[in-house]
């Protein structure tokens, strides 16, 4: 049977151990949990708020894919400083706090909220209260456990490319403004998983390229829209799509976004790019010279590249199509014109800069860029 001692000796190990699996249980419990300091970002991914801590539950699941392009980043001594995977990339409701408020109000758009409406921007934001707002993918990871993005612009470098099978096999693909894919489907293929687009862009598209065929942006059950928050009319765009109405106010007043975005669109449908992560990508990737002239009030990065850089914080694998490549002038500026127009400039965009980075960006393999 053995002594009282050796009893008491078993009785106090068996104790110990019980509270060491309580303890342990607990602390891998709290890594996991979205609440955790892991779910926060490291530091500010802007200049003016490095002490600002920005939590992130909009984080995509950690990657299973072995060959992600995070680790191709973290082995790069220049992106691996540039990069910041913790930073919120939409915006939805449990993000519009009031020290979100106060510290974004002091930006100017696209960057914050300086001078728009807070009833406006709170009554939008907060119809953004589901899971499907907050992340991009909501399918189970493919069976390599890698999920592989086509990020699709309009350059001319795709007419004739015969890329389209290629695009289409990927496992999301995102497009953009005057996507045009009737009759080009051999160089462009047909898949959509997500529009990207400023109402402007949208509007602009549909009026410069319905020549082309670019009459409708694309519709369908599948496809998920991302607003890009270039200004006030962009909050009362989504607002009006997420609740089915008229635009009520400003500039669209009486559009229904119905016509854009068809008749069954959900809530579930729209994501909106958070301003801190559109001020990130200018001011660690694209901080142009033009911010210093007298068009500084003006630039952004484009549409293509604002697409481009969210593909690259949220896929694992990531392929850019019809993206400006040192050669581009050979190419017309869409590849649906039948009639070569050279590639445009405008003030607004650094179309040179943007092109730099995607060099690089190919040339370090986090990102493969179709070139010709």
């Amino acid at each position: 049977m053995g002594s009282p001692r050796w009893k008491r000796l078993c009785l106090l190990f068996l104790i110990g151990l019980t509270f060491s699996a309580i303890f342990y249980g607990h602390h891998f419990t709290t890594l996991d949990s979205p609440t955790s300091p892991r779910t926060v970002a490291r530091g500010n991914p802007t200049r003016d708020a490095s002490k600002q801590h920005i939590p992130n539950p909009t984080k995509e699941q950690s990657s299973l894919c072995p060959w992600s392009l995070k680790s191709k980043v973290k082995m790069d001594p220049t992106f691996g400083k540039q990069f910041d995977f913790d930073i919120p990339v939409l915006m939805w409701e449990q993000l519009f706090t009031p020290e979100a408020w106060d510290r974004l109000k002091e930006r100017n758009v696209p960057y914050g909220w300086h001078g728009l409406s807070y009833a406006v921007i709170a009554s939008t934001v907060k119809l953004l209260n589901n899971s499907a707002n907050r992340r991009l993918f909501s399918m189970a990871r493919p069976p390599d456990g890698c999920i592989h993005c086509a990020v699709v612009g309009n350059g001319g470098i795709l007419n004739g490319s015969r890329q389209g099978k290629e695009i289409d096999a990927h496992d999301f693909v995102f497009r953009l403004n005057g996507a045009v894919t009737k009759g080009f489907e051999e160089d462009v293929g047909t898949k959509t998983s997500f529009y990207g687009f400023t109402v402007n862009t949208m509007k602009n598209s549909l009026l410069a390229y319905a020549e082309y065929g670019f009459t409708q942006i694309p519709q369908a059950k599948d496809i998920q829209y991302i607003f890009i928050p270039s200004d006030i009319r962009d909050y009362i765009m989504l607002k009006s799509a997420v609740l089915g109405i008229p635009v009520p106010e400003g500039y669209d007043k009486g559009d229904e976004p119905q016509k854009y975005f068809g008749s069954e669109a959900s809530a579930g449908k729209f994501k909106l790019l958070h301003p801190e992560f559109m001020h990130y990508l200018t001011e660690r990737f694209l901080r142009s010279e033009i911010i210093n002239s007298q068009f500084g009030h003006l630039y952004m990065p484009s549409t293509g590249a604002l697409m481009l850089l969210t593909a690259l914080h949220t896929c694992d694998q990531v392929s850019a199509y019809g993206f400006i490549t040192e050669n581009y002038r050979k190419f017309s500026d869409h590849y649906y014109e039948q009639e070569k127009k050279p590639l445009v400039f405008y003030a607004n965009h650094d179309m040179l800069l943007e092109a730099e980075l995607w060099k690089s960006l190919h040339r370090v393999g986090v990102m493969k860029l179709y070139q010709r």
